[in-house]
């Protein structure tokens, strides 16, 4: 009998490419997957060599989304067979019905944290995050199987919970060396993500006044969107900066490689965002785009390993624009060699064989 791996997430699953990446892998190796998510956000039908199912939620605030969706998806996993399979369950907001399963049928469970859930800017000093701190302090000492996006979560959720997360970065597959681009002009300064609190994006907003040449480029969605807009507006910058909106990775890649500068600059507004290792990061590295990034510990690690761009050590809209500048008159051909590197390192290759070696241990406790 194949073996099965039952796969959930709090998502509308038409851009979460972590997730993506993980099935296929699995996929590939021979593992049978199915992935349930929910049509919150998006109901766009998501086609993959595996089966997709998302849970109808007829909520409209996140609040009520968030409980809908757990009791949907235990009553679905509950009339479910469970014969030769693992439970993956991603981030703390689909792990309550995916845990009580586990213990009540005896399944592993492999849980994969994207982010410290419980540190998001979104929800510090509010209500919400008592009531998921409750929750992570339930049941993360009890799992047993678990993965993480960066060697500083996994070194948290130890030090925290006696838990050993398995560290699987959240980075692109291999891209080939391209051609040499042409020259942008005028040049372009990109930000790839959601649009939320405390990503930078307001401050870097502001450092366009002291750049001359160059676009700033905002490809993605969030709450924060309309405010950012409203934001250049009012401070006569729209004409040097343009919002793309939400592309598919597809889009993303060859935008991402027509750009002289990706940015990363963070704000230190909860440990989830300090420790963690943006996605971004590596997906301008594999599109061979210097980077201009904030002085987290992941990135540092990055930084002093690979010359492929500048740090910076605060928000300031002088120090942003000072350090694009540099990154914009060095040159992207001056990188290449650096950023080539880099590229060998930090791709999902590298990361393919620690998730399989994982999800063989889950599924040789079944038969202990």
């Amino acid at each position: 009998m194949k073996k099965k791996i039952i796969v959930t997430a709090f998502s509308n699953l038409t851009t979460d490419q972590r997730i993506e990446k993980v099935c296929k892998t699995l996929h590939d190796n021979g593992y049978v997957i199915e992935l349930i998510g929910c049509n919150y956000g998006c109901n766009q039908e998501v086609k993959r060599e595996y089966t997709v199912e998302k849970i109808n939620l007829i909520s409209k605030s996140l609040k009520t989304a968030y409980f809908e969706f757990n009791w949907k998806l235990y009553q679905k996993l509950l009339n479910k067979s469970f014969e030769n399979t693992v439970l993956l369950t991603n981030d703390l907001d689909s792990l309550l019905p995916n845990f009580l399963l586990s213990k009540k049928k005896k399944i592993p469970l492999v849980f994969d944290s994207h982010e410290i859930f419980t540190e998001m800017p979104a929800i510090q000093g509010k209500i919400s995050q008592k009531i998921w701190r409750f929750s992570e302090n339930k049941m993360l000492p009890h799992i047993e199987f678990m993965m993480t996006e960066s060697e500083s979560y996994a070194k948290w959720f130890h030090e925290k919970y006696n838990v050993t997360p398995v560290v699987v970065r959240n980075i692109p597959k291999k891209l080939p060396l391209q051609e040499k681009t042409l020259t942008q002009n005028p040049k372009i300064i990109l930000y790839q993500g959601a649009i939320n609190p405390s990503r930078g994006i307001d401050k870097a907003i502001l450092a366009m006044k002291f750049i001359e040449n160059a676009n700033l480029i905002i490809v993605g969605d969030g709450p924060m969107r309309k405010k950012y807009e409203a934001f250049a507006v009012s401070n006569h910058l729209a004409h040097k900066v343009q919002f793309l909106g939400k592309k598919l990775p597809s889009e993303l890649r060859i935008i991402t490689q027509k750009a002289n500068v990706g940015i990363s600059l963070e704000e230190n507004n909860g440990v989830s965002y300090y420790y963690s290792l943006p996605n971004k990061v590596a997906d301008y590295i594999q599109a061979r785009v210097p980077l201009v990034m904030i002085n987290f510990p992941e990135m540092i690690k990055i930084k002093s390993k690979y010359n492929v761009g500048e740090v910076i050590a605060d928000h300031h809209p002088e120090t942003i624009a000072n350090a694009i500048n540099n990154v914009l008159n060095i040159g992207k051909e001056n990188y290449m060699d650096e950023l080539n590197k880099a590229a060998e390192d930090l791709c999902w290759e590298n990361e393919e064989s620690k998730i399989l070696s994982l999800f063989e241990k889950a599924f040789q406790s079944i038969t202990k």
